[in-house]
């Protein structure tokens, strides 16, 4: 018998294998713990261009994107919009439930036909009134990702600039991109006003160090495709 996702989603949505259970946010919960998530776990399909949430919209509700992709937009105070990530099956967006009040800084737009499986503030709240050993175990992990995101901010800043874009690009590719006989083929657009949003530069940075990269033979530029060369 298939599971719940696999009817919801149909043939036309292809799944990760990661469940709600899995994200690093749940790591080493007792079994008990993660058939209470699993059961508890509520599923949406959308389509491609569907609003997922919008930025400045209260931030009640965390998804685990069980199939698709989604997008990450900001929109700057002169109205114009900067794509941020790029979130795909497998990730989760929506983190921002667990502050008191919160909004979500970002809108979060289905790039495919999306399938996500999540909680409601108010149910998650239930969820560990209900079960205490998952609101502990979530503070761990969250205290060690913490201390992980520190470490990588230090690792970033000693790296210059073409070291960084060509990391992002490579991570970019290889998550969303297509494998080639000359490397990783990125299809869709990414502005050098994303790009200096992803690794913290002035695009005028990003600029320099794109043409830095295609000179050494990092990677090529084809119309709107970028290849990342292996």
């Amino acid at each position: 018998m298939s599971c719940l996702c696999q009817e919801i989603a149909g043939k036309d949505v292809k799944l990760s294998p990661i469940c709600i259970g899995q994200l690093w946010m749940f790591n080493n919960l007792e079994p008990s713990d993660l058939a209470a998530l699993a059961k508890e776990a509520q599923r949406k399909k959308m389509v491609k261009g569907q609003v997922l949430f919008m930025q400045s919209d209260s931030a009640d509700e965390l998804f685990l994107i069980k199939g698709g992709r989604i997008k990450l937009v900001k929109v700057l105070e002169d109205g114009s919009e900067l794509t941020l990530d790029i979130r795909k099956a497998g990730d989760f967006v929506g983190e921002n439930i667990f502050l008191d009040q919160g909004e979500y800084p970002v809108s979060a737009i289905c790039l495919e036909d999306t399938l996500t499986c999540g909680y409601s503030r108010n149910q998650f709240e239930q969820l560990v009134l209900k079960n205490p050993n998952i609101g502990l175990q979530v503070i761990r992990n969250l205290s060690e990702r913490v201390s992980w995101l520190t470490s990588q901010v230090g690792s970033l800043a000693a790296t210059n600039i073409e070291k960084r874009l060509y990391s992002v690009l490579c991570n970019v590719a290889k998550e969303h991109g297509t494998a080639s006989a000359r490397g990783w083929v990125i299809q869709f657009p990414l502005t050098h006003e994303d790009l200096s949003f992803l690794i913290g530069a002035h695009r005028v940075s990003i600029t320099r160090a794109m043409k830095t990269l295609k000179v050494a033979g990092k990677i090529i530029l084809e119309g709107k495709k970028l290849i990342v060369l292996s």
